[in-house]
């Protein structure tokens, strides 16, 4: 069962064939694909694509990212496949994954996370903007795969009501663990939101892969 299989894919920028790069973007919970584009506004780069997928009722799975994955399903096995497909669309019209940046908000941060630890690769980045890997505490990720020290950046909160800053900090190690170059940033008392100095990171990694060979 894909609950989000036929959902619209909105974007930004050139056709995916004629850029230099690729920034898949994945909305929060009870948000949508015209919400994280907002913030593609505030990350032009002329040789970029946007791609922000939608979720079936504008949410991608249905209780915390801390619950039980079982509960969550078949919710999050869905957008999971969404991106992979994707990812693979993407690299199928010329753009390879060390040119493909993911980036999520909220439930979607959480799900690019997920993603990318259970497809360990060199992508141009990972960005999680106020969330981590998903499952309840104790969860073990153990995945084969390397990251070959791919750029992931965690930022968030030290107060978010929704995203304990330990599942941060426990996501970075994981990332880590798997080869990544991780940078995480903790935000006093910020609240579940975006800011200037994490778009201006998303902007450097963006002119670093634009510019990678």
């Amino acid at each position: 069962m894909e609950p989000h299989a036929g959902q619209p894919v909105l974007s930004l920028g050139p056709d995916v064939e004629s850029s230099r790069a690729v920034m898949l973007m994945l909305h929060g919970r009870n948000a949508g694909p015209r919400n994280i584009l907002e913030l593609a506004g505030q990350l032009p780069h002329p040789q970029f694509t946007f791609l922000a997928p939608a979720a079936a009722g504008n949410t991608w799975y249905p209780y915390s990212f801390l619950s039980e994955t079982e509960r969550n399903e078949p919710g999050l096995s869905s957008g999971l496949w969404v991106i992979a497909d994707l990812v693979n669309k993407v690299e199928a019209r010329g753009v390879p994954r060390r040119r493909i940046i993911l980036l999520g908000f909220s439930q979607g941060a959480c799900l690019a996370s997920e993603y990318a630890v259970r497809h360990p690769s060199r992508y141009g980045g990972l960005v999680a903007l106020s969330g981590g890997l998903i499952g309840p505490p104790g969860t073990h990720w153990e995945h084969p795969g390397d990251f070959s020290g791919c750029p992931v950046f965690l930022g968030c909160s030290d107060v978010d009501a929704h995203v304990p800053w330990e599942r941060v900090e426990e996501s970075a190690r994981v990332f880590e663990r798997m080869g990544a170059t991780v940078t995480e940033r903790v935000y006093p008392g910020m609240g579940h939101l975006v800011n200037q100095d994490e778009l201006e990171f998303v902007r450097e990694m963006m002119a670093g892969v634009a510019a990678a060979d």
